[in-house]
């Protein structure tokens, strides 16, 4: 009963709204603004029924009405709400379609901050059903901050992103988005996260099977106050080290460290899979030589491993 009066009572609404469009000879121009309020709150009344797909239209052409009188903020709201329509009822495609548009009206509006939220709420909604999208939205995000010299905005969606860079393997993209994070993070002298940044850097490195990047950002990062001495630093010298000579027990014992194991969730997954290059075993020392055939074959192995991966 209280549907169906919700229903009646949206339908007035447009009715209402149709009725201020109407031009005649003494009303030359449509009065957009009252059919906007009209929609909008027809698009309530739909909503409170349940009825999302009317209450979605309703949104559009409230939005439709607003943009016609130069009113883009509060387009870009009523498109918004169009969005969230299509997220109650699992059409998230479409919810994001409506969201991202309204980002474009918010920048276009002159608010830049509002349209970088709006981006980052579309990154939440869609993250559970296409990661890579929101890779996207967390990136569109990040400029849009990034662009009003925001930084640490832009770089908590940054690191958002990274993230779910590592999640999907995109590791190439990772490892440049991590770097950005990193230089962001030390143009606002957040120091100790860069050191973790580094952390980061090594294990998506080390994951590429390039030694050399990951051993370059540990030696960048000696210029970064308070790094060199850390515990942040000794570690990955140690998992260098250890990865370099293939040592097992060194990579595993560093990669099961605290310091590593309660990192982001997808950052502490790489440390816990990494392997050491040769197939994991570690290196032995020779035997001390017993003249002969042992010593020169004890020799001739320690040879095998001669200037680590490099």
């Amino acid at each position: 009963m209280m549907a169906a009066q919700k229903i009646n009572e949206a339908h007035e609404h447009i009715a209402k709204a149709e009725k201020c469009l109407k031009t005649s000879f003494t009303k030359w121009k449509p009065d957009y603004d009252s059919a906007a309020s009209e929609y909008a709150k027809a698009a309530v009344a739909f909503k409170n029924a349940k009825q999302f797909e009317q209450a979605k239209d309703a949104y559009v052409k409230e939005a439709e009405y607003h943009t016609e009188n130069k009113a883009l903020f509060h387009a870009a709201k009523a498109l918004e709400q169009a969005g969230m329509m299509m997220k109650d009822m699992k059409r998230m495609g479409e919810a994001i379609q409506y969201i991202e548009k309204a980002s474009m009206m918010y920048v276009e509006n002159g608010t830049p901050d509002t349209a970088a939220m709006a981006l980052d709420r579309a990154g939440k909604l869609i993250e559970p059903v296409s990661v890579e999208k929101a890779v996207d939205l967390y990136q569109k995000a990040a400029s849009v901050f990034e662009n009003e010299d925001r930084l640490r905005q832009a770089v908590e969606l940054l690191g958002k992103a990274s993230r779910l860079l590592v999640r999907l393997r995109r590791l190439d993209e990772a490892a440049a988005s991590i770097q950005k994070e990193k230089n962001m993070y030390k143009e606002i002298e957040n120091y100790p996260t860069c050191f973790k940044k580094t952390i980061a850097q090594v294990l998506v490195h080390l994951h590429r099977s390039d030694f050399v990047a990951a051993e370059k950002c540990v030696r960048e990062s000696y210029s970064i106050p308070g790094f060199s001495g850390s515990e942040d630093c000794a570690a990955m010298e140690q998992l260098l080290q250890g990865y370099d000579e293939q040592d097992e027990d060194v990579v595993n014992r560093v990669c099961n460290s605290p310091l590593l194991k309660y990192m982001d969730n997808d950052y502490a997954k790489l440390a816990v899979t990494l392997k050491v290059p040769g197939g994991g075993k570690k290196k032995k020392p020779p035997a001390a030589p017993q003249g002969g055939a042992g010593g020169s074959q004890a020799a001739a192995e320690e040879d095998d491993y001669e200037g680590g991966l490099c």
